[in-house]
């Protein structure tokens, strides 16, 4: 990594130039989960959308998010969202949840590194055909625009949640080309760790901290990890949306930090303990490969990995004014990633975590 070490200056704010979603019916599968309770509260802060549809398979946390919506939106607000029960492993379901949608945002899947690798197939199940059961619904339904969530861990993946996720992204990128007349147009996301969602380090630390621990569970000191806020991952889907094309891969830029300094900013006055890596675990994060290069367009707060096989209408990325090729044997890694979070930065960017 880069001597410099940008701090709060490294988190960009990436927000779309026009509303996407105005006056849209927007599905978000996955909906009850932590980037689908932030988009739905920020979809009805910030935007105006006609209607949005929260698809889940648990009516719990279903009956938790009306409860907490209800207690921040007003009756107008929440005549908007409708609830619907289903499982992206169902694609009649699907079928029927998607009709009159415009734009789909797929965050349903199954993101336990350890958990995928001791239950291989049910991972295969919703991660992968459940993204072909979400590309027939859209196609199905003419759904406008499709926005699916992936993970740095699809970059030279080593374990299978990281496999299954590139096979999702194939799959959306390519749909593409099966859209014809239909028009639907498919792109996919791509960023690092999300600082306070469910499964995260920093919950895991703040419940032993707040239990009395006075060591953190270190897996390596080298250890590496790109993190994104929650409301910074929301922005990001949304612009993507805005000005996505189809079959794009979008990263964006954002710093990395060692986990050893993360856990410094946590708790500065505990000890650390070395435990090992986990099954199925990197050292450190990738999100765009050498190879990913030759096809890696990057912009002022984002990289485009652009589509190899287009028999569909599309306009480069490479006309964007300031857009230019990344160079040869280029790597976008959380160890080579030139702006890197300190303690004090990352203390500066989770405040709002840390409370």
């Amino acid at each position: 990594m880069s001597a410099s070490q940008p701090t709060i200056a490294s988190f960009r704010d990436f927000a779309p130039r026009i509303d996407p979603v105005q006056n849209k019916v927007v599905l978000i599968t996955g909906g009850t989960g932590s980037f689908g309770r932030r988009l739905v509260q920020t979809l009805l802060t910030r935007h105006d959308p006609k209607k949005i549809i929260i698809l889940s398979r648990d009516e719990l946390k279903q009956y938790e998010m009306r409860c907490d919506l209800e207690e921040r939106f007003d009756a107008h607000k929440m005549a908007k969202l409708r609830f619907f029960l289903g499982d992206v492993r169902d694609r009649q379901r699907l079928q029927l949840a998607f009709r009159g949608v415009d734009i789909v945002i797929h965050a349903a899947a199954l993101k336990q590194v350890p958990a995928a690798e001791y239950n291989p197939s049910e991972c295969i199940a919703t991660n992968i055909n459940g993204a072909e059961n979400v590309v027939w619904a859209c196609l199905h339904n003419r759904v406008q625009r499709v926005v699916a969530l992936s993970t740095d861990k699809a970059c030279s993946p080593v374990n299978l949640y990281g496999a299954t996720k590139l096979a999702s992204d194939k799959i959306f990128v390519a749909a593409n080309n099966l859209a014809g007349d239909i028009g639907t147009r498919f792109c996919a996301v791509r960023y690092g760790n999300v600082v306070g969602s469910r499964g995260s380090v920093v919950p895991y630390f703040k419940r032993l901290l707040a239990g009395g621990a006075t060591e953190l569970p270190i897996t390596d000191a080298r250890m590496t990890r790109f993190w994104i806020s929650l409301d910074q991952g929301v922005v990001f889907v949304l612009s993507s949306l805005e000005i996505m094309q189809g079959g794009e891969i979008f990263v964006p830029k954002i710093p990395a930090t060692l986990v050893t300094d993360l856990a410094l900013a946590m708790a500065p006055d505990a000890s650390h303990r070395m435990i090992g890596i986990r099954p199925g675990e990197k050292l450190h994060e990738m999100m765009i490969s050498a190879d990913d290069a030759r096809s890696t367009i990057e912009l002022d707060d984002r990289y485009v990995i652009e589509p190899e096989f287009v028999e569909y209408q599309r306009k480069s990325f490479d006309k964007v004014r300031g857009a230019q090729k990344v160079a040869e044997g280029f790597s976008y890694a959380s160890d080579n990633n030139p702006e890197r979070l300190d303690a004090g930065g990352i203390r500066a960017a989770m405040d709002a975590y840390l409370a």
